[in-house]
């Protein structure tokens, strides 16, 4: 696809929806909650972060940066059949692709943000297309206990997935606020449920949820520009936590050491490490490798895992370009190759104890 076609079919409505701050509605159409300190009462924001592009500076970047060409497949090794519950202090998490896991711990399974639809974008004949198949086929999802959704960009939520889900998977989804409102106007069938950052869900014995910031922004079209909240997710468990961090850049670090002094050392974290380039456009919503290294620092997890490559090509670097920055990163912090691993679609990572 040129960079026309890119632009008019998804790059606005999906990426790049962040540069037009000048459209301004006169209400939020998914939600209407009381002014806080994240919400004005029109948009959600960071406190102290709103890194909003100008409507020249998505222009540039589509028309004036090189970007690498992706193979047309990038085919995964297999396809993994998951069990039906992974009982006790066990830890088996899917990488399905992209930004989708499926986390089986303590007889608990939890899919995060489940994209299984052939383009994460708004069409079906345009927009970025994925290199391979979901690694893990929809008939043999195992029973879910709860799907979380972390924001409303189209390679998080997938409305039709979600349909799905609610027909053959049927379990509660656990979204931010105003998420729900999209859902629910798509298919009245998805039980979503929408909570503030702070939130703590229990969905199962002794295993909570909870909902925590991250430097992202939310829209699914041209006029609703953060109107939607956007949330990371520290999944707490008794044998320890887990960090899921959807979408975000850095700043200055502080959510992340902020995350690690309230929950204390995660077991694991699962880190993005894609969508990164160029620099001065991506650097604001979605971290480097190298970043996340300093993801892992910050909250101490004892392993992480990487998400949010190699499926979808949503920006300028080569597909596996992510892979080799994130080796330089660990070499250069001391870190050995193990503590944060990668995976394929269909693969599987049984976390030590």
């Amino acid at each position: 696809m040129n960079r026309r076609r890119f632009l008019a079919a998804l790059g606005i409505p999906a990426l790049g929806a962040a540069a037009y701050g000048t459209l301004m509605p006169a209400r939020n159409p998914y939600y209407d909650g009381p002014v806080s300190d994240h919400f004005d009462g029109l948009r959600f924001y960071v406190p102290g972060h709103i890194r909003d592009k100008k409507p020249l500076d998505l222009l540039k970047w589509t028309f004036g940066e090189a970007r690498a060409e992706w193979p047309a497949a990038f085919p995964a090794p297999g396809f993994d059949k998951p069990p039906a519950r992974v009982e006790g202090d066990g830890l088996r998490v899917s990488y399905v692709g992209h930004a989708s896991v499926l986390i089986q711990t303590h007889g608990v399974n939890l899919l995060i943000d489940p994209v299984w639809s052939e383009r994460a974008s708004p069409f079906s004949f345009a927009g970025p297309k994925r290199v391979n198949e979901p690694g893990v086929a929809r008939d043999d999802l195992p029973p879910l206990d709860a799907v979380l959704v972390s924001h409303n960009h189209y390679d998080h939520l997938d409305l039709q997935m979600l349909s799905h889900l609610a027909r053959e998977r049927p379990a509660r989804v656990l979204t931010p606020l105003g998420n729900d409102v999209i859902m629910q106007g798509h298919d009245r069938a998805i039980a979503a449920e929408a909570y503030d950052w702070g939130a703590r869900v229990e969905v199962g014995p002794g295993v909570f949820v909870h909902f925590e910031p991250s430097y992202h922004w939310s829209a699914r079209g041209l006029t609703d520009r953060r109107m939607a909240l956007w949330s990371a997710f520290v999944i707490e468990t008794p044998s320890g936590r887990i960090y899921h961090i959807a979408d975000t850049g850095f700043a200055d670090g502080g959510l992340f050491t902020a995350a690690r002094e309230k929950h204390g050392e995660f077991r694991l974290a699962v880190l993005p490490i894609g969508a990164y380039e160029p620099r001065w456009f991506m650097a604001d919503q979605h971290v480097n490798p190298a970043e996340s290294v300093k993801i892992l620092e910050l909250c101490g997890a004892r392993q992480a895992m990487a998400h949010h490559w190699g499926t979808f090509q949503l920006t300028n670097e080569e597909i596996d370009a992510p892979l080799r920055a994130l080796a330089v990163a660990l070499e250069r912090n001391g870190h050995a190759p193990a503590r944060f691993q990668t995976f394929r679609p269909g693969e599987v990572f049984d976390v030590p104890a």
